[in-house]
């Protein structure tokens, strides 16, 4: 499993493999590789090619969490950041499950007073115990990919409250075609913190612009805050001041 989840990694970052590269690096046989990319075909993650795989850009496929933290972390430890110097002593907010949420957790832990409603199991871990931060799980049906609790239990819990804040991230932001993800529950939990806020704070890496992914999820409107690591081109600048929503980033 481990080697599986390394190859994957391997992919998100290169985009392509070689079986004869990834034997010599693991010192196992090319016929055991074959067996590895033929599972990760199997689930959907890799197209095999000649002689090695390409990674499945199906707009319909989730990678695990435990890979999508692995990607692009530097430019999430600056967005983390970034969030954090938004979020206020006092505060009410919701995190989504994203692999950007659970670094947002991590620099929320000084905070002193802090109310954090969450359906991320592993912002529920990262949180446990931390005096100053209530901590509200969701409840609901676990998704064992993400880690993340959805359903129509997790969403009746977060329509029972007001926050301040949501925080959340979404596979991809367009400007016809707005917010979207790979996973409907996922996009459901997203669409419900969105409404009980009265701010909502997108956290998306750059590569995230431009992108559309497989379920619509929802439009940007004038209040909205979006955190990004660098900025984006001159169309999108023009298009967020058009459209109200607030840009920030580094430098």
């Amino acid at each position: 499993m481990e080697r599986k989840n390394e190859i994957l990694a391997i992919l998100q970052k290169e985009q392509r493999v070689l079986v004869s590269e990834l034997s010599k690096r693991y010192d196992v046989t090319d016929e055991t590789i074959r067996r590895d990319l033929e599972k990760l075909e199997s689930e959907g993650f890799v197209k095999r090619t000649y002689g090695g795989a390409v990674l499945n850009k199906n707009k319909n496929v989730d990678m695990p969490l435990r890979i999508r933290e692995k990607t692009n972390r530097d430019e999430k430890q600056v967005i983390a950041g970034l969030v954090a110097g938004l979020v206020e002593e006092g505060d009410r907010i919701m995190l989504d499950a994203s692999s950007t949420s659970l670094m947002i957790a991590k620099e929320l832990k000084e905070m002193n007073k802090l109310t954090v409603i969450t359906n991320s199991v592993e912002v529920l871990i990262e949180l446990a115990g931390h005096e100053g931060i209530q901590v509200i799980s969701t409840g609901g049906n676990l998704n064992e990919s993400s880690l993340s609790l959805v359903g129509n239990a997790a969403q009746k819990v977060l329509n029972g409250y007001h926050v301040d804040k949501a925080i959340f991230s979404c596979k991809g932001i367009d400007m016809k075609e707005g917010m979207t993800d790979s996973n409907e529950l996922d996009s459901d939990i997203k669409i419900a913190m969105y409404n009980c806020a009265d701010t909502a704070i997108l956290a998306v890496d750059s590569s995230k612009f431009d992108r559309v992914s497989f379920v619509k999820s929802m439009m940007l409107k004038k209040g909205d805050v979006i955190v990004t690591d660098r900025k984006p081109s001159g169309e999108w600048l023009a298009f967020l001041e058009e459209q109200g929503v607030r840009l920030v980033t580094q430098g």
